[in-house]
């Protein structure tokens, strides 16, 4: 009988012409495909049945966290490598004698049969886009998954967005330090003073609110949809003796009342509102702001033909997602009457941010594993290792955008150049 090896490559070639992009190994333990290309493991013949009832994206990240797929030594480089070899060479759909032959190699493969059951995990939302009830059931699905888990996974300040890499270089600097430099950079561009008000919507689990209150003095309110988060900062804040700088509210961004902050923050939460409310939401955002108070959005961006975060995190991660170019967001900021004052892209360093995560998240595996299980571990790391070549290939962009709301006379009471900012 003809090795599995030797009849997936014949079947691949009906869709893929040219070489095989990686090394197969099959069930069967037969191999094909280029020595030096990276090796992936097919264990049964559900993943090409999930392919079959779940063509794409979806089908193959469902077979890789079900462990029916799997890729010896790196996986962002395996995909990596993967993409730059398969990009335009996938062919349409062969004729009625290519698809016969596909066939009668599927069926002699074991492929053809009702689908694989589906891995736990997938986002379950309902109600109207945007509702703040599906909004909640979002938030919750991705953030609440476990205060434990995060913790492994991120650096002691819980910071879950893209850190600020100053001495990259150096050995010695750690992801604590560049998510510390973070925190103190946007405290620097919002010009914090003691005393000043600070809205910080969409806390995560409190680095930026927890910092701009110990550091510089800040009043905070502090805005999340999340339970989990909610308990934590609240648990965080008295526990570092800043309880009465701390105001911490469980509510959605529609729901923020009261105005005359000083300040106003939103560390990539922006890419949760949605495409039609984030007018509404620059809107609220400009009116929370006193004249001369600052907002800084640090937010990512995509192109307008992939707005969302595609189908497997949308299905397992971030459900609800919605990105847009920079400069469509600084328009939309503009429209709600702020004035865009600077904008600057961290888009390598989110890749060395991701890359550390990954790297706690390999580290820790047996502990991760021990949180959340090992269907969700394999969820995350194909998340990591997808995420980082995102950015690194420009696929995907992040940036911090500053803002004034102008007085009526159009005075700003910003500095004349932004060399404080960068200050040792």
């Amino acid at each position: 009988m003809k090795p599995a090896a030797d009849r997936l490559a014949q079947l691949l070639g009906h869709f893929l012409p040219g070489p095989l992009p990686v090394r197969i190994r099959a069930w069967d333990g037969s191999q094909t495909g280029p020595d030096d290309a990276p090796l992936v493991v097919l264990r049964t013949p559900d993943v090409l049945r999930r392919l079959l009832w779940q063509p794409g994206e979806l089908g193959l990240a469902e077979a890789y966290v079900t462990g029916d797929l799997d890729v010896e030594g790196d996986l962002a480089a395996a995909l990596s490598h993967t993409g730059r070899n398969v990009r335009g060479r996938i062919s349409a759909r062969p004729g009625p004698v290519g698809m016969a032959a596909a066939t009668t190699l599927a069926v002699r493969l074991g492929v053809v049969g009702p689908p694989p059951k589906r891995p736990d995990g997938r986002a379950r939302l309902t109600g109207s886009l945007h509702s703040v009830s599906r909004d909640r059931a979002g938030i919750s699905h991705h953030y609440d998954l476990s205060n434990d888990f995060y913790a492994l996974l991120l650096d002691e300040s819980m910071a879950y967005s893209c850190a600020y890499w100053t001495r990259p270089d150096d050995p010695a600097y750690t992801l604590a330090d560049a998510q510390r430099d973070k925190l103190e950079l946007i405290c620097r561009k919002l010009g914090l003073a003691p005393g000043d008000r600070l809205l910080d919507v969409g806390c995560g689990w409190g680095s930026l609110t927890l910092h701009a209150a110990r550091e510089h003095k800040a009043r905070v309110t502090a805005v999340t949809l999340s339970v989990a988060q909610h308990d934590h900062v609240t648990e965080r804040a008295a526990r570092e003796g800043v309880t009465d700088l701390v105001d911490v509210q469980l509510r959605h961004w529609r729901d923020i009342d009261g105005g005359g902050y000083d300040a106003a923050s939103a560390v990539e939460m922006g890419e949760h509102v949605g495409d039609a409310e984030y007018p509404a939401f620059a809107a609220k955002l400009h009116d929370a702001l006193r004249p001369e108070g600052r907002l800084l959005i640090q937010q990512m961006s995509r192109g307008t033909h992939a707005p969302g975060g595609g189908a497997f995190i949308e299905t397992y991660i971030a459900p609800d997602m919605h990105m847009r170019p920079v400069g469509r967001t600084v328009d939309l900021l503009e429209a709600a009457g702020l004035e865009a004052r600077s904008v600057e892209s961290l888009r390598e360093h989110y890749t060395a941010t991701i890359d550390a995560w990954r790297s706690h998240l390999e580290r820790r595996w047996s502990r991760i594993e021990d949180q959340v299980g090992r269907t969700t571990a394999r969820v995350w790391r194909l998340y990591l290792a997808g995420a980082s070549l995102a950015f690194s290939e420009r696929r995907m962009g992040v940036d911090q955008i500053l803002a004034v709301r102008p007085t009526r006379e159009g005075a700003s009471a910003m500095p004349p150049t932004p060399a404080d900012w960068y200050a040792p």
